[in-house]
C-alpha cells in the first residue's frame, strides 16, 4: 500500500456545518467530505481490495465506495487533516490479516474443578434436605 498514491485519490468536497453556531455556520462551508473509490483503486492490488472490502463493508456505500466527514473544527483545514488521519487508520486496519483463531482443548484439571464443584454443591443440597425415615 503506498499512502502518496492513496491520498492522491481521495476527492474531498466542503459543505456547511449542521447545527448550531449562528453566522458561521450559515456563512462557511467548513465540514470536509471525504470519498475514497475502493473498486477503482490503482493503488490498491486486487488482494488488498478484496481483504479492505471484506473488512469495511459497513462502511462502504453500493458502489464501493468510503465517505468519511469531519466537522469537529471550525476550520476547514484542520479538518481535512482530521478526516485524512482517520481514513488512514481505517485503511491501515482494514488491510491487516487476522489471525485464524485455534481451537484449544479444555485442560483436564479445569474439568476436574468442575466436576469436583458439581459434587460438593449436590452433597450441600443434599444436607438441607429433610431427613427420610
Amino acid at each position: 500500500m503506498d499512502k502518496e498514491k492513496i491520498l492522491s485519490e481521495l476527492t474531498y468536497k466542503a459543505v456547511r456545518s449542521s447545527g448550531a453556531g449562528g453566522q458561521n455556520v450559515n456563512k462557511v462551508s467548513s465540514k470536509v467530505v471525504l470519498s475514497f473509490d475502493l473498486a477503482h483503486s490503482a493503488a490498491l492490488t486486487d488482494d488488498e481490495k478484496m481483504l479492505a472490502g471484506s473488512n469495511l463493508a459497513p462502511k462502504l456505500t453500493n458502489d464501493k465506495i468510503l465517505v468519511l466527514h469531519c466537522d469537529e473544527d471550525r476550520s476547514r483545514l484542520r479538518n481535512k487533516e482530521i478526516v485524512t488521519r482517520r481514513f488512514l487508520r481505517i485503511i491501515d486496519t482494514a488491510l491487516k490479516v487476522q489471525k485464524t483463531r485455534k481451537a484449544t482443548k479444555v485442560p483436564k484439571a479445569v474439568i476436574k474443578k468442575r466436576i469436583e464443584n458439581k459434587r460438593r454443591q449436590s452433597e450441600i443440597k443434599q444436607s438441607r434436605r429433610k431427613p427420610d425415615y
